[in-house]
């Protein structure tokens, strides 16, 4: 008789598994339990119902109990079937708002710009990697460092810099320039487990999440918190003035991160024999430039003019001018890719995530329920009369602490930015410029520093099996306090300076 044996499962799997199953039962016992719970004074039913489905979607979200594309399509069903039975307050008489009405709502985020932002930046990433453009960018960049350790890592944040301008998805990027260090790292005959390696690996995914904060485009978190602002204030933010807001912080980040990375981390050796013979011998076999790489160069060049000259030379939107870059990007002949290619792995489960989140942060400003939990904030912690220096701090430390149970900064900017903004519309601080103040809180939206669940490009350096998770751990929280301590000094200097903080009353 034949007998198959089974392999046990492991035991990290089989706990995951047990806290995906308690997360699922926790998110819909809040569910139901802020849903039939006593109505809170000055919150409407519909209000109670989208903070029943924020608990929901914050637990899900937090436990990874379901994966993220999924978790987006089952919020949106509760958003339908539940408003739906909701009083509509534009309705007089108390009628219930229906489920044409609340299917509007919960897909509202797809008719975003920022959404059609965010694939198009994925169409870009999958031409990156059909025409291995930002495969030679990076090589290009490292062989013209020398053999000495730290000026391989040198070169490690300048290309993680350089792609962070035109690859808009930090996964992408990370997994561009990881898979590079780790060639290196054999050709190198470099011990897998050194401190040499896990320096390489943990510095280009902490280099990505620095220039998220300096660049627009770099995530499609900050794309989150674009849209709300366009939403709720029928204005935007362009590529340049967040360029001139982030990236001298990103720059100092990006000196701190490099001193912090080679103290504690420091290489075995101080020089790699036949480094630079190696990088170059890589770098000669991708052979000379294709027609395709030279057009993406061009496209993503003039693309990236447009971003930067927005509302200076012209007045197409960073969105608008996107579109209009993959739609060349696809066009036969002229083009670099067909729509086949473009499809390979595109992360369809990203943008659907990035659309319903805003359809939640939408929802929860529309039915006031962000208006409701943001005035318990700002009466409970007395921000009412606090300084912008004040209130920045106290939200920033909060995001930070929050973060730590998100694997997404995508999910972490839909549940966190529209109560941000209701935050700062609540206080009564004079002149606080609610804009600027939310471009500067999503800046620390990016700080997914410590854990290396805390985001992908994260996970891809841990995946690369060079470092321990406390050696992640261990520097994250130092990197994080800089960034902390930065914070500070940007906040009581640069930005009141540049009127992001508080304006002239």
């Amino acid at each position: 008789m034949n007998t198959t044996s089974v392999s046990p499962l492991p035991a990290a799997e089989s706990n995951g598994n047990t806290i995906k199953k308690a997360g699922l039962i926790a998110a819909l016992a809040t569910l139901v339990a802020i849903v039939w719970m006593p109505a809170p004074s000055g919150l409407p039913p519909a209000g109670q119902v989208m903070l029943g489905i924020l608990a929901f979607a914050v637990i899900v979200w937090m436990t990874e109990a379901l994966d993220y594309a999924v978790s987006s399509v089952v919020i949106a069903a509760l958003m339908i079937f539940l408003l739906a039975y909701a009083p509509d307050a534009a309705k007089p008489g108390g009628i219930d708002m229906g489920t044409g009405a609340a299917l509007n709502l919960a897909l509202s985020g797809f008719s975003n710009s920022a959404v059609a932002l965010v694939a198009a930046a994925c169409f870009i990433a999958a031409a990156m990697t059909a025409t291995g453009l930002d495969r030679r960018i990076a090589l290009v960049v490292l062989s013209k460092v020398d053999a000495g350790t730290n000026h391989i890592v040198m070169g490690a944040m300048v290309v993680g810099f350089l792609l962070s301008f035109i690859v808009p998805s930090t996964t992408a990027r990370v997994a561009c320039l990881v898979p590079i260090m780790m060639g290196f790292i054999l050709a190198f005959n470099v011990e897998k487990r050194s401190r040499f390696a896990g320096l390489l690996v943990i510095t280009a995914a902490q280099t990505a999440s620095v220039w998220n904060i300096g660049i627009k485009t770099a995530a499609a978190q900050n794309m989150v918190a674009v849209g709300f602002i366009e939403k709720q204030f029928q204005t935007s933010i362009t590529w340049s003035e967040w360029f001139i807001a982030g990236a001298p912080f990103s720059a100092v980040m990006s000196i701190a991160l490099y001193f912090i990375m080679t103290r504690m981390m420091k290489p075995e050796m101080t020089e790699i024999e036949g480094g630079q013979a190696t990088i170059k011998e890589q770098f000669g076999a991708i052979g000379k430039m294709t027609a395709n790489e030279w057009k993406l160069l061009v496209l993503v060049l003039v693309l990236l003019g447009f971003w930067a000259t927005e509302k200076t030379l012209h007045n197409f939107d960073t969105s608008s001018t996107t579109i209009a870059a993959i739609a060349l990007m696809l066009v036969p002949r002229l083009g670099v890719m067909n729509w086949k290619e473009s499809q390979r792995g595109f992360p369809w489960g990203t943008v659907i995530l990035f659309a319903i989140g805003i359809s939640v942060g939408t929802a929860l400003l529309k039915t006031n329920a962000a208006g409701w939990l943001a005035n318990l904030i700002v009466h409970n912690l007395g921000l009412q009369q606090a300084s912008a220096f004040a209130i920045f701090m106290l939200l920033s430390l909060f995001l930070i602490v929050i973060h730590l149970g998100f694997a997404s900064a995508t999910a972490l900017a839909s549940t966190m930015i529209p109560i941000i903004i209701s935050v700062l519309m609540a206080v009564e601080t004079p002149g606080i410029n609610v804009i600027g103040m939310t471009m500067l809180l999503q800046f620390v939206v990016s700080f997914g520093f410590i854990l290396p669940v805390n985001a992908p490009q994260n996970m891809i350096a841990y995946g690369t099996d060079t470092i321990d998770a406390r050696d992640f751990i261990r520097t994250g929280l130092v990197i994080t306090l800089a960034a902390i301590a930065l914070l500070v000094i940007f906040a009581l200097t640069y930005w009141p300076w540049m009127g992001y903080m508080t304006k002239a009353v």
